[in-house]
């Protein structure tokens, strides 16, 4: 399944064409949600067996790109849906099957979000802010504060982490479980009002007391850096997807830049089209190489939906033709 099959043009459009009045209200994107979803989008990683895409990181990645190009905000929270189903992804293709259920529930139409992000926490996925205490039978409760948690008014599935600091003879353990949206004990604030980012919703996500039953912990670790399969899975599908958004977002830029300097006039040169100033073609064309860095070598160049220039006929490039 290619980007164009799971992402028609007319599907893109639409999603385009909503992008900046969800901005301009600082609304979540309901209907890009329903539309994706519709469109299998969100079980790009789910195996094709069970109804899914099928595809791997470089393939996912490659949809996101051809997403952002429309709606960088949605792509945006998106992504945490995609970074959780991905990171089964790269695990299971590993041996490791501790998330398996991700996908199984993906695969059902549950919709997965990343709740692990705390302010002032540095250190990441190596240490947290947020209390795990251990409870009967395995279950854990998580006190704390999340912040950035995208898919706010539509996840059913929160993805979060907290510090047993007592564990390990007092050394500390990383505990990681899965709420959902029936789960008592969070609170979800209307605190998101982020310029071109308004319809991801990433609001914080305050933990006071949930329970995450042990059936839904799926992992302990030692605080610091480690070599987890967890870790390096979530590292890998986040900053993939995440170079993948902003690729995209660059490549809109750009293919706007051209129309823009197209469409404009110059007054004081006669009504020329401010293509044919020569700082402006200097501008589009240092942009242009520069995006031209991020693709892999062995592939094309820039996608068909970004203007390349064709030569003119003194060999330079003609980035207006």
């Amino acid at each position: 399944m290619t980007p164009e099959g799971l992402l028609p043009d007319k599907l893109l459009e639409r999603i385009r064409s909503r992008a900046a009045g969800y901005d301009r209200r600082n609304a979540f994107f309901h209907e890009d949600l329903q539309e994706l979803a519709e469109a299998g989008y969100l079980k790009l990683f789910v195996p094709a067996s069970d109804g899914g895409a099928g595809l791997g990181l470089e393939a996912a990645a490659q949809c996101q790109r051809r997403l952002a190009t429309a709606a960088p905000a949605t792509a945006l929270a998106i992504n945490m849906h995609l970074v959780w189903t991905g990171v089964a992804h790269v695990l299971a293709a590993r041996g490791d099957h501790s998330l398996a259920f991700v996908l199984t529930e993906a695969a059902q139409g549950e919709i997965f979000a990343f709740g692990n992000s705390e302010a002032g926490n540095d250190s990441v996925l190596f240490d947290s802010r947020t209390f795990a205490t251990p409870e009967q039978d395995g279950a854990y409760s998580f006190t704390g504060t999340k912040i950035f948690t995208s898919l706010s008014p539509a996840w059913t599935r929160l993805g979060i982490f907290g510090k047993d600091a007592a564990a390990r003879d007092g050394a500390g353990e990383l505990v990681h479980g899965f709420i959902t949206r029936e789960t008592s004990g969070y609170r979800i604030l209307d605190d998101w009002d982020t310029l071109g980012m308004r319809a991801s919703q990433s609001a914080t996500t305050v933990l006071d007391g949930v329970t995450v039953p042990a059936d839904r912990i799926f992992r302990k670790l030692p605080v610091g850096p480690n070599a987890d399969p967890l870790i390096f899975a979530i590292f890998a599908c986040f900053e993939s997807l995440l170079a993948a958004v902003y690729t995209g977002l660059g490549e809109r830029a750009l293919t706007v830049g051209v129309e823009t300097a197209k469409r404009r006039t110059s007054f004081k040169n006669s009504g020329r089209s401010y293509a044919q100033d020569p700082d402006i073609r200097w501008k589009v064309a240092d942009a242009a190489m520069a995006m031209d860095n991020l693709y892999p070598s062995s592939g094309p160049s820039l996608p068909t939906s970004t203007p390349w220039p064709t030569m003119g006929p003194n060999g330079s490039p003609n980035w207006w033709a």
